[in-house]
């Protein structure tokens, strides 16, 4: 190779990297999967780094390329959560590698496990019009030519996705301090013990659910009311405190929420709240390890809780 041709291709991997975390990003909203966006992403640069195309916007182009492989992706992925054990959530994601603070209300709400779960209600092209217009600000033009309709036809999806997300989202957002407030006050809760703490802080109607996808221990249904909510945490999270399971609250897809790590400091799940309208209305936890392994070592969610199944309270506890 020339060096005309090792200084092109070095121009070219380094335009790639910068459009690296939105290609993710775009990539992520569409399959909810962290590995199959990394993967779409590696997808795209193969392409990328193989083809003679010299486009006018290599963000156009790129996003183009993403787009259409994260669609194939979807489509066969649908055909595998049909066969899903137990309810499907997106693998979580800390943090967000793409950021415009033109568009931050915009790629923090399209984040959220609700969002994300919203848009498991569209087709495969809805969704991908929704992320590129909504979230990423692309206009039809280039949006025709990432999803191959045409522009009016990518207009009428727009629409029609659109009102679909608008229909599902809450009517009340919670403010940023407030909720992250709330949050904090639900972890000392839960590390307390404190079920009166805990059903000041939990919807009438609160929800707890789980996606195991059958590989570790589940609830038998999502739990639902406050006071069942309340008493399980209050009697179960303090026995994980006591066998040295730590949990680290902090933003889970753009939400409230907290890493749960055993002993030896490997996942054991992931948290998200849902806070609306001054109490927490979801619990969503993610301990299928398939959809943990991308955040570090997972534990053996099945051997932490026979343990804390086994553990008991001190004798000179009054509960006891």
């Amino acid at each position: 190779m020339g060096r005309t041709e090792r200084t092109e291709e070095t121009g070219r991997t380094e335009r790639f990297e910068e459009l690296r975390p939105l290609l993710f990003s775009i990539a992520y909203r569409i399959l909810g999967s962290v590995t199959e966006a990394e993967d779409a992403v590696q997808e795209t640069w193969l392409r990328w780094e193989t083809s003679a195309v010299e486009p006018d916007s290599d963000k156009a182009y790129l996003a183009s390329v993403v787009t259409r492989i994260s669609i194939d992706v979807l489509k066969s992925a649908r055909v595998r959560r049909e066969a899903y054990v137990g309810p499907w959530f997106p693998e979580p994601l800390l943090n967000d590698p793409y950021e415009d603070p033109e568009r931050s209300a915009e790629l923090a709400d399209s984040l959220s496990m609700a969002a994300l779960l919203l848009l498991e209600r569209l087709s495969p092209l809805e969704r991908a019009v929704f992320v590129l217009r909504e979230v990423f600000a692309f206009g039809f033009p280039e949006i025709a030519t990432a999803v191959g309709r045409s522009e009016a036809a990518c207009r009428q999806l727009a629409v029609r996705a659109r009102r679909h997300m608008d229909a599902g989202r809450p009517r009340f957002e919670a403010d940023r301090q407030e909720r992250d407030e709330l949050a904090e006050r639900f972890f000392a809760a839960l590390r307390a013990g404190d079920v009166d703490g805990l059903r000041e802080l939990l919807a009438a109607d609160v929800a707890l659910t789980a996606d195991s996808g059958g590989k570790t221990p589940q609830l038998a249904r999502a739990l639902m009311g406050v006071d069942n909510v309340s008493r399980l945490f209050a009697s179960y999270f303090p026995r994980l405190a006591r066998i040295d399971v730590s949990w680290e609250p902090g933003e889970v897809n753009g939400q409230p929420g907290a890493v749960f790590r055993d002993r030896d400091g490997r996942i054991l799940t992931a948290m998200v709240l849902d806070v609306l309208d001054g109490r927490i209305q979801t619990i969503r936890s993610v301990t299928n390890p398939d959809k943990l392994a991308h955040l570090g070592p997972v534990a053996d969610a099945w051997a932490v809780t026979r343990e804390a199944n086994q553990a008991r309270r001190p004798s000179s506890d009054p509960s006891h």
